[in-house]
């Protein structure tokens, strides 16, 4: 069975940092694209960050040059580390991975950690 099990969200004052973690099992195969997405009350669930399998990444602009996304393949574990958070950043982090599972590559999501930026 595939899952993915995310850690690290928590409460933090604005300008301070968090790590997200998330472990991926259950594939044969590494992932392919892991990444992270978040959703925040009454708004829709949005790309934060991306990376492929060979490291390529992508960024949302509102998180550009405050947040890395990063990956060990020999974990299957993907990061995401979060500098100068703003009140804005909070919201429930989503970690997904595409993944070889029962004949065929599918999306698979993890159960989302709650991240809240608040002095």
């Amino acid at each position: 069975q595939v899952q993915l099990v995310e850690s690290g969200g928590g409460l933090v004052q604005p300008g301070g940092s968090l790590r997200l973690s998330c472990a991926a099992s259950g594939s044969i195969f590494i992932p392919n694209h892991m990444g992270w997405h978040r959703q925040a009350p009454g708004n829709q669930r949005e790309l934060v960050a991306q990376i492929t399998s060979s490291g390529s990444t992508n960024y949302a602009d509102s998180v550009k040059d405050r947040f890395t996304i990063s990956r060990d393949n020999a974990k299957n574990t993907v990061y995401l580390q979060m500098n100068s958070l703003k009140p804005e950043d909070t919201a429930v982090y989503y970690c997904s991975a595409q993944m070889w599972w029962n004949g065929g590559w599918k999306d698979y999501w993890g159960q989302g950690t709650q991240v809240t930026v608040s002095s």
